[in-house]
């Protein structure tokens, strides 16, 4: 079974989001096990969603890392990660040192299966962000067709707050790819796709997907990722050996520091500039 993405897609104009079923985890209270995701903030241009999955390691999509108009790479300096970010707070901020996409992720080419497949990315930070100020959280395998997932992501609309989709659905998994009928926009770019079957039991949920694309049609959303177990471990041995690896300007380190519940503070970086309609917000679809 092939996915419905349709080569030779075009760019959605803006929508105003429906947004069912989503959370607002809007106060520190609401972040608790959700720490570890977070805003990738790019420069002046936009943000997309990322994810830890070590101390010093941001999962995100590849084509955040991109300036498509430029046709070049971000420089890693322009980036910065805001662990649940919401508003003016952020529970820690770090720069990126050096990052790294996929080998076989073709960042110029229009949108397809293909470029889906690769669209991964990992940043390093500079300065690690402890476990016992954001939990990160492992790679797993995703189920098959019916399975269901969980989505945390910001997205136009609601670009100042973190919101949680509790429960959709896997409509297709197969050659690499996976869709998913989570609630999606622009900015929800490398958010996380969760399985949190295990939770039950005392497991901590996974990450099984990010969001890369997606399309919206007569009020539905259906979104588009890929499987990450395999893309994630090559990165990762990417990134040590140093090839592929896009390396930064040299960036201060800066000390962790976790809000308190309802702390009213800035965040480590200064009040973080809001960015609806970014150039490397999610890129959304139509046939």
């Amino acid at each position: 079974m092939i996915l419905p993405l349709v080569l030779g897609m075009t760019l959605l104009a803006p929508l105003a989001s429906a947004q069912s079923g989503l959370d607002s985890l809007s106060r520190r209270s609401d972040l608790f096990g959700w720490e570890a995701v977070g805003k990738v903030h790019i420069g002046k241009t936009g943000y997309c969603t990322g994810v830890l999955i070590t101390p010093d390691l941001v999962l995100t999509a590849g084509h955040c890392i991109f300036d498509r108009g430029a046709k070049k790479p971000h420089d890693p300096s322009e980036l910065t990660f805001l662990a649940g970010q919401t508003g003016d707070h952020n529970i820690a901020a770090r720069p990126v040192a050096r990052m790294i996409a996929d080998p076989q992720y073709a960042p110029y080419a229009p949108v397809s299966p293909q470029t889906v497949r690769h669209d991964v990315a990992l940043l390093q930070l500079a300065t690690p962000i402890p476990s016992s100020i954001a939990a990160w959280f492992r790679v797993g395998t995703a189920g098959g067709k019916g399975a269901q997932v969980s989505v945390v992501s910001y997205a136009r609309g609601r670009a100042d707050t973190l919101s949680w989709q509790r429960d959709c659905t896997v409509f297709g998994h197969a050659q690499g790819l996976i869709g998913f009928d989570c609630d999606v926009d622009h900015g929800s770019s490398g958010a996380p796709v969760f399985d949190r079957t295990g939770v039950s039991a005392g497991q901590r949920a996974q990450i099984v997907s990010l969001v890369s694309s997606g399309e919206r049609s007569n009020g539905k959303v259906r979104a588009y990722g890929m499987e990450l177990p395999s893309i994630v471990a090559q990165l990762k041995a990417n990134l040590r050996s140093g090839r592929g690896v896009i390396e930064g300007k040299a960036a201060p380190t800066q000390s962790a520091r976790m809000l308190k519940p309802n702390q009213r503070s800035a965040p480590e970086t200064g009040k973080p500039r809001i960015l609806n309609g970014g150039s490397s917000g999610a890129k959304f679809l139509r046939p």
